[in-house]
């Protein structure tokens, strides 16, 4: 999933693709880089970001869904208004990104009469209540995934009982959003036990965010969003491994590359362990024909 913020103030890129031109060219580098869904949303989901009416963020969307859906691309908006979302739908869009569950049932509703997927993302309040990045409390969830998976499943059953096929339910375990970066890197090492629980397609989001530099800094200051391209690259493949169905980052080219490597990684893997012979499989010298 490549991002498109049509924003002033988004954390990396904000400011960027605001007019419909800057918009147009994004789709099109993203599909050019292999993107398989473009995201589209018009409100920061910085800490602290101020909430955007519903009549702005449609303004500020442009004809940006339009576009991209007359290009044939799957297309998704990231917003937590229910005008925002079905204006969306109504231009074509099959994805709808809410970084709230609060919205778990009028979206489920809207998902299932437009026949798009939802992504439920957990978070605990609103970005302009979160104090700061990957800030919270060290003492703030007992066991993170099982507190977790409660309060999602309970925004998701909402969703379901609106109508929402669960195969169209997506989960996102909200990687820095009201979570410290010890705990956004534990759900990431807990993803397999998350998703065995739930039962439903994981998307994860941890490009360039403030919890992948925290994560692998040992003292002084952690790098900028812009100097995280490497720690994102990491921690995207690392979700791979564990199982995840989409992920959704910003550097969508070096991003593809990446996944390709470690795909055919796995693959030539795979290949040499079918054709190792069996005594090499035990550690045996050459093997002897038997005919």
């Amino acid at each position: 999933m490549g991002i498109v913020n049509r924003t002033p103030d988004s954390f990396f890129d904000g400011g960027r693709y605001l007019d419909d031109d800057a918009g147009r060219s994004r789709v099109d580098a993203l599909v050019r880089a292999g993107a398989d869904v473009v995201d589209f949303g018009a409100e920061s989901t910085r800490p602290g970001a101020a909430p955007i009416d519903a009549e702005t963020q449609i303004f500020r969307l442009g004809d940006s869904i339009a576009y991209a859906v007359s290009l044939g691309l799957t297309v998704s908006v990231d917003t937590t208004l229910p005008a925002v979302a079905e204006h969306a739908l109504r231009l074509g869009a099959r994805m709808l990104n809410s970084v709230s569950l609060a919205p778990a049932a009028t979206f489920g509703a809207l998902a299932a009469r437009f026949d798009a997927d939802l992504v439920l993302t957990h978070c605990r309040g609103s970005m302009t209540d979160m104090r700061g990045f990957s800030t919270y409390d060290a003492n703030g969830y007992g066991d993170i995934v099982d507190d977790v998976v409660a309060e999602w499943t309970q925004a998701a059953h909402l969703a379901l009982g609106a109508g929402l096929p669960p195969e169209r339910l997506w989960f996102d375990p909200g990687l820095g959003f009201t979570k410290n970066a010890a705990q956004s890197l534990e759900l990431c090492v807990r993803l397999t036990e998350l998703k065995a629980r739930l039962g439903h397609p994981i998307l994860v989001g941890p490009s360039r965010k403030s919890y992948v530099a925290l994560s692998v800094t040992e003292g002084g200051t952690p790098a900028g969003p812009t100097e995280r391209l490497g720690g994102s690259l990491a921690a995207v493949l690392d979700c791979a491994a564990r199982g995840v169905e989409m992920v959704r980052v910003h550097d969508v080219a070096e991003t593809v590359q990446a996944l390709a490597y470690q795909r055919a990684v796995s693959a030539a893997s795979k290949r040499m362990t079918a054709t190792r012979s069996p005594n090499h499989e035990h550690g045996g010298g050459a093997a002897c024909s038997t005919a």
